[in-house]
Order: structure tokens, then C-alpha cells, then sequence
């Protein structure tokens, strides 16, 4: 500690040797260091605070209706683009500064000194808060570019909101118009492939397979019936042939023939078949077939009965009102044997059809569900745009009558009398600590360069040798006024470079107030 303590004053008494060096270093530097913080250019700082308020009473009543835009992001970015090269341009146009400048190189020096002079920045305490600050030599001009700012970045605010809301309609509109016809294409493609295979769809009366075991028991009723009918004619046909020899000995009429009567039950069940069927029906062509193969039957009949004279036993047998009972009953059974095979016709096809298809019918089915499928998910994200659109045009509804962000100034542009910068009285006392801290250093160099035994530590371990004892230097009255002359000019010039100090600082403040 002790060693540290006599190192320190054999610095200070290094210094002090080259005081005069360092007093004439010290009076350089801070005239020089003075004289140029006096030509220093003065500038104005203006500043303005905006408050921008984005907690709107409409956001939590729209919630889920309308969509909710990210108004904090939104914001953020707006202070980041408002030193951007367009608004600084326009901030130019607003203040008239565009006058000044001449040539492109002009106003790109011109355009990087204002963006260097504004500043932009939000409070740590609330983030809604945001101060301006622009720096200029006139005060005029920096109190319009502040105002100029301001409206910059409201108008900002606002446009983007338009652009915003005008860019997704946009997108919506296109996206939905691309989804309509794709929605269009795959209700085609639905449709036809439906026409295609009409029938064997599922969920068509029950499914294909339901469909295909009622047709088959529909034939096999329809085969029982005819089995039935067909069992019915062949008995009344029995009983017909083994009756009539007998009729036929009483005679029969040629005008009256037996045939009519089975001819009369086919018409009126032909009558009752048109009355369902057109003419091409298989039924009806069936039994109109089998009218006229009764009619050339009774028609050779009479032309047999005339040319063997029989008319007499037809008249008898025309007579008979059992005989002719039968026979209608036996027309009309032909009539329903004729139905009944037409129908089991009718339903083997049916079967052979759908049994045709069963292998088919899980591919068609799989193409069903894909294009189903498809068709869904076109739909829901067809009626998902729609519903979004919706919601857009809403939003910007409520963003055209009640605006989601509310800008407010709370501190217009103000710009003191006095010059903001440069602070020179801050700057005129940093100036005399370096040209005082600069005298001492080279001082302290200067003694370091040539340096001196000071005390008994220093000789000792300078030589080496042990130390007996010192003398004591006892300088002479010449000697002793000359160092007190020379200590008060070197007192007096440290006076006056103080004094120069405060009285520069004494008329910095006047020439201010």
C-alpha cells in the first residue's frame, strides 16, 4: 500500500515538474476545443406525442361476426414504414422543402439528412403512446415537418386499412368465382356419372342388392301364377273338348260362333291394358296377337261349318248357355296366360339386368363416394369463402362508419425559443476536463521520458545500494523568489483559464435568454 502511495506521488511530482508543459497544452486545447464549440450550428428539436387508441367498444360485440384484424401488428408496422422513402417525399411536398433542391443528387442528400433528423419512438409505459422528434436549424422548419409527420401517419393508417380490406375482397371474389366453377364441373361430373348408371346406385328404391331380391321374388310369384293359369286353361280346355261333341249333335249357329265369347274377354282386357299401356306395350301386343289368332280361328271355323253344313249343330251349340260359359271363362284365362308371360318376361330381364351388374356395382360405388366426396369438400369450401366474404364486407362496413383505431394528438408540435442542440455549455466543460485531463497526460509522459529521483525508495531502488542518509536542499533567497513568482504566474494563468471558462459559459446562457 505504501508502495502505491509513493508511486502516485511520484507521478503527481512528475506532473508537477512539466507544469508549465501542461498548463500551455491545456490553454491550446481548450481555446481551440471553445472556439469550435462556438461555431457549432444551433438546431431546434421538435416534438409532438399521438395517442393511438385501439381498444374499440365494437371489437368484443363483432367478435365471431366480422374478422378481427391484428390492429397492434398493424400499428407497429405503420411506425416502421413512416421514415420510408414515400413518406419522406411527401412529408417534402407538405412542407414545401421539394422547392429547395434542384438536381436527384440533391434530394437524396436532402432525403437522408431529414431521415436522419426525425425520430420516432413509443413510450415503455404504454404502448399506444408514440413521440416525434425532428431536429433543424430553423424553427419554423422543423415545427412543419412535425406536423407534416403527423398527418403522414394518420393518413397511413387509414389508407392501408382501405388497401387492406380492398385486397381481400379481391382475393375472396376471385377465389370464390374459381370455386363456383368447380362447384359447377362437379355437379356435372355427379349428374352424368348418375344418368350413366341409373339404377344400380345405392340408396336408389332401397339399394342395388334390395332391388335385385325383390325383382326375384317378383318373378318367382309371377312363375307361380302362370304355373296357376296356365293349369286352369289346360283343365277348362279338358272340360271343353269332352263337353262338346255332345253339344255339337244339337247343332250349332254359323252366325253365333263359340270364339266370340273368348274374343269379347280378350278386347275388354286389352281395354283395360290401354287404359294403363300405350299400344307398344309387350301385354297388350301379346293379347292383340292372340285376338286375331282367335279371329282367323273363328273365321276358318265358318268357312269349315259352311262348307260341310253344319250351321245347325253351331246354332245348337250357340244355344247352350253352359257351353258358353266355359268358353269366355277359357278366353279370359288365355287372357291372363298371356299377361302372366309377358310379365315373368318382363321380370327375367330384370334379373339377368341387375345380375349382369353385380360385379360392377363396388366400382361404381367407390366412383360414387369419390365424386361425392369431391363434391363435398368443394362445397364446404365453397360455403367457407362465402361465409368469410361475408364477414370481409361486414368488417369493412364497420370499419367505414366506426374506425377500429383512433388517433389522437395528445402534445401538438411544440419547439422551445431556445436551441435544443448542441448543449454547449455541457460541451465547453467537457472541453476544458480533456484539455485538462490532455496536459496532464503529457506532463506525466514528459516525466516519465526523463525521469528523476524524487525520494530514498526510488535512489535505493535505483542502485541497488543501501541508503546512510539524505541531505536536505536549502535553495537561496534568489531561488525561493523565483519559485514564488513563478508559482503565482502559473496560479494566475490557471485563474484566468478558469475565468475565460465561466465567463464563456456566462455569455452562452445570456445569448440565449
Amino acid at each position: 500500500m505504501q508502495e502505491a502511495i509513493a508511486q502516485i506521488l511520484s507521478y503527481v511530482w512528475g506532473v508537477w515538474r512539466f507544469r508549465w508543459l501542461a498548463l500551455v497544452v491545456a490553454w491550446v486545447i481548450a481555446l481551440g476545443g471553445w472556439l469550435f464549440v462556438q461555431q457549432m450550428p444551433e438546431a431546434y428539436v421538435s416534438t409532438a406525442r399521438i395517442y393511438v387508441d385501439s381498444n374499440n367498444v365494437l371489437r368484443p360485440l363483432l367478435r365471431g361476426l366480422a374478422i378481427q384484424p391484428n390492429v397492434d401488428q398493424r400499428i407497429a408496422m405503420m411506425s416502421r414504414t413512416l421514415l420510408s422513402r414515400p413518406n419522406l417525399e411527401k412529408v417534402m411536398r407538405m412542407t414545401d422543402l421539394d422547392l429547395e433542391v434542384q438536381t436527384d443528387r440533391e434530394k437524396e442528400e436532402f432525403l437522408t439528412e431529414l431521415r436522419g433528423a426525425i425520430s420516432l419512438y413509443g413510450d415503455r409505459g404504454n404502448s399506444s403512446l408514440y413521440s416525434i422528434e425532428v431536429l433543424d436549424a430553423d424553427r419554423d422548419i422543423a415545427k412543419r415537418i412535425t406536423q407534416a409527420l403527423i398527418t403522414v401517419f394518420i393518413e397511413s393508417g387509414l389508407s392501408d386499412k382501405r388497401e387492406v380490406n380492398t385486397g381481400a375482397q379481391d382475393f375472396l371474389d376471385q377465389q370464390i368465382a374459381d370455386y363456383e366453377q368447380r362447384l359447377v364441373e362437379a355437379e356435372s361430373r355427379l349428374a352424368a356419372f348418375k344418368q350413366r348408371h341409373v339404377g344400380v346406385l345405392p340408396g336408389e328404391g332401397g339399394g342395388f342388392y334390395a332391388r335385385l331380391d325383390q325383382a326375384a321374388r317378383e318373378l318367382s310369384a309371377a312363375k307361380l301364377q302362370l304355373r296357376e293359369m296356365e293349369n286352369r286353361r289346360r283343365e277348362l280346355q279338358r272340360q271343353i273338348d269332352g263337353e262338346e261333341p255332345v253339344f255339337l249333335s244339337s247343332g250349332i249357329s254359323a252366325s253365333d260362333s263359340p270364339l266370340d265369347a273368348r274374343i269379347q274377354a280378350l278386347n275388354a282386357k286389352m281395354d283395360a291394358l290401354l287404359a294403363k299401356y300405350t299400344e307398344r306395350h309387350p301385354e297388350v301386343r301379346q293379347i292383340r296377337g292372340l285376338i286375331q289368332e282367335l279371329e282367323a280361328e273363328k273365321r276358318a271355323e265358318l268357312e269349315s261349318a259352311r262348307a260341310n253344313d253344319y250351321t245347325g249343330a253351331y246354332a245348337g251349340l250357340s244355344s247352350s248357355p253352359v257351353y258358353q260359359g266355359m268358353r269366355a271363362m277359357l278366353g279370359e284365362t288365355d287372357a291372363q296366360v298371356a299377361e302372366l308371360r309377358v310379365r315373368v318376361a318382363e321380370y327375367e330381364a330384370r334379373v339377368q339386368a341387375l345380375n349382369d351388374k353385380v360385379n360392377s356395382i363396388p366400382e361404381i360405388e367407390a366412383q360414387l363416394k369419390q365424386l361425392d366426396r369431391d363434391y363435398q369438400v368443394i362445397a364446404s369450401q365453397h360455403q367457407e369463402l362465402l361465409q368469410r366474404r361475408e364477414a370481409a364486407k361486414l368488417s369493412e362496413d364497420v370499419q367505414q362508419n366506426a374506425s377500429d383505431v383512433t388517433f389522437r394528438v395528445i402534445d401538438p408540435p411544440f419547439v422551445p425559443s431556445r436551441p435544443s442542440e448542441p448543449n454547449k455549455l455541457l460541451l465547453n466543460t467537457l472541453v476544458l476536463v480533456v484539455a485538462l485531463g490532455a496536459g496532464a497526460a503529457l506532463a506525466l509522459l514528459a516525466s516519465l521520458i526523463r525521469p528523476v529521483v524524487v525520494d530514498q525508495q526510488s535512489l535505493t531502488k535505483l542502485t541497488g545500494l543501501p541508503l546512510l542518509g539524505t541531505v536536505t536542499l536549502i535553495p537561496t533567497p534568489e531561488q525561493s523568489k523565483r519559485d514564488a513568482w513563478g508559482l503565482v504566474v502559473f496560479s494566475s494563468l490557471v485563474a484566468v483559464l478558469m475565468v475565460a471558462f465561466v465567463g464563456l459559459n456566462i455569455g452562452q446562457v445570456l445569448m440565449l435568454s
